[in-house]
């Protein structure tokens, strides 16, 4: 049989932990009562550097059960790292992450074990219904995906972080060495056989969402910058349209002196001026932005560190990659 472990990225989860780790324990077993899974396998909670008492609940519940096995971050390091650093110290034969809220559907776990034993290394949990979500959920969702894919970015819609890896996929992504993760694009690339189980998305158990607009903007932003060139080629692409219309531009005034015809004014000229200017500085942020990236890459710094881990995980992994 399987051993599974379930990797739970948790950044001040003190409200929802409780509720979280019953519920997985009761899915786990359940798994070992129906022999889907062997008594090896387990849940990792990985706290990402929490100001509240998450890791304090991790340890204790780990005291208790020796299902439950933990590990802390130094540092808050964002939940795509964290769930790197988690996926990476697994001893278990298949993964599945999920986040702390318990928003995705416990029932589909049984359904990626089903299809990794069809012969699938990567299950995807994709949501088919967005009932729950609000009008500007839904549309800022669509826009999301829309503008990721026409920046050529290749993942699976309407998908987060809710997935089953086998150990083979593990391994090819841990040799992946970028230090900037979007994993919603990067796991696609691992070219895996893969498939999808879907399912509708639950309320949180408890506590507040750790993703508001602001921190989605910046997933969007990293996960293009990250995996596409397509912002540079826009910028080349409008550069060669503006030089274009500027020769016209040019011979138009040109035969406009000749013909006596030119006023002086300053509406026009201060038009393009500014129009030129904000295209300029629009153009150098975007280039910035991956130069910034080049620079982080180029200190090959390590993702992560690990300032500590229960005793039960201790006794099961024989080192922390970090």
């Amino acid at each position: 049989m399987l051993s599974l472990a379930i990797v739970v990225p948790c950044y001040n989860e003190q409200e929802a932990f409780s509720i979280c780790v019953e519920k997985l324990k009761f899915v786990l077993n359940k798994l070992k009562e129906k022999n889907k899974i062997n008594n090896q396998s387990y849940i990792l909670f990985i706290d990402d550097g929490s100001k509240d008492d998450t890791w304090e609940l991790i340890k204790s519940a780990s005291q208790h059960d020796a299902m439950v096995k933990g590990l802390k971050l130094s540092a808050n390091r964002g939940h795509q790292i964290a769930l790197i650093a988690g996926l990476a110290n697994t001893s278990a034969d298949i993964s599945i992450s999920i986040d702390a809220d318990l928003q995705d559907d416990l029932n589909c776990i049984e359904k990626m074990i089903d299809k990794y034993n069809a012969g699938f290394e990567i299950i995807y949990g994709v949501r088919n219904d967005r009932s729950s979500d609000t009008n500007f959920k839904k549309k800022s969702a669509r826009l999301f995906y829309s503008l990721m894919n026409f920046f050529g970015v290749n993942q699976v819609p309407d998908h987060a972080d809710f997935r089953l890896m086998g150990r083979s996929s593990i391994n090819g992504l841990k040799q992946f060495k970028e230090q900037n993760i979007y994993l919603r694009g990067l796991i696609p690339l691992l070219g895996y056989k893969s498939t999808n189980v879907y399912y509708s998305r639950e309320k949180r158990v408890a506590g507040k969402s750790k993703y508001p607009l602001k921190k989605m903007l910046a997933l969007a932003l990293e996960g293009i910058t990250s995996l596409s060139v397509t912002p540079l080629r826009i910028i080349a692409l409008t550069g060669v349209v503006i030089c274009f219309f500027s020769v016209f531009t040019a011979f138009y005034a040109f035969f406009e002196k000749i013909n006596g015809n030119a006023v002086a004014g300053w509406a026009s000229v201060t038009i393009a001026i500014s129009f030129l200017g904000g295209i300029q500085m629009l153009s150098l942020g975007i280039i910035g932005e991956y130069i910034g990236k080049i620079y982080l890459e180029s200190k090959n710094r390590p993702k992560f560190f690990i300032e500590e881990v229960t005793n039960n995980f201790l006794q099961s992994n024989e080192k922390v990659n970090g």
